[in-house]
Order: C-alpha cells, then sequence, then structure tokens
C-alpha cells in the first residue's frame, strides 16, 4: 500500500489533463478508540466488491476524473497504515466531497474493525 502509487497511477490516467487537483488521504491505526482508551492492535475485514461499487459510484460524480483506493486487511499495529485514497478531479467544490464521501462509506460499508 503506497499513497504515491495511486498518485502515478492517476497521473498516467488518459483523461489526467482535465484534473485541477488530486487529493489524498492516509488513515492510519491510531493508539486511542474514540472514547479514548488504549489500542494496541486492529483487526480489519474488508468487503473488496463493495470498495468497488463505491468507488464506480464515486467517480461518475461531476468533475472526478479518477478515485483509487486502497483497504489493507488483518492485523495491524498502531501507526500501520489502513487506507489510502487519491480523487483527481477538476475543481476543489467537486474532489472535496468526493474524498470525503469515499471515506465515510468505505469506513461505513466497506470494512468491518475490531480494536484490542
Amino acid at each position: 500500500m503506497n499513497l504515491m502509487d495511486l498518485i502515478d497511477r492517476i497521473k498516467a490516467h488518459p483523461d489526467y489533463h482535465a484534473a485541477g487537483m488530486i487529493l489524498c488521504h492516509n488513515g492510519v491505526v491510531r493508539g486511542t478508540a474514540r472514547d479514548g482508551k488504549p489500542v494496541s492492535e486492529l483487526t480489519v475485514k474488508v468487503d473488496r466488491k463493495r470498495l468497488q461499487e463505491i468507488l464506480a459510484e464515486m467517480k461518475r460524480r461531476p468533475g472526478i476524473v479518477e478515485i483509487l483506493a486502497e483497504v489493507r486487511e488483518g492485523r495491524l499495529a498502531v501507526g500501520d497504515d489502513v487506507m489510502v485514497v487519491a480523487v483527481a478531479g477538476d475543481f476543489r467544490e467537486n474532489v472535496f466531497p468526493v474524498l470525503r464521501d469515499t471515506i465515510e462509506a468505505i469506513k461505513r460499508d466497506v470494512t468491518s474493525k475490531f480494536e484490542v
């Protein structure tokens, strides 16, 4: 999982010339849960089919040239990368909401997590 690899793939897209920005997200395993309790590891399961459906849906939004994401599955330690997302599009008004909506959809519909 490498964010720069996603960016390179986007830059190789035949419609990249229409992009005015690439916006990225790199989610990592946090050392504390939302309730403040310590976390030593995170186990993640991924619905890969649903991930592809979400990416296809988001790519149909206005101004989006390309959207790529990878989500790591299995047992992860604090500080490990969990998810990387890169969105290329014409204007920030189109790209920012797609990044946010994609991350939220992945967290809601694609991943199931168990903190230890």
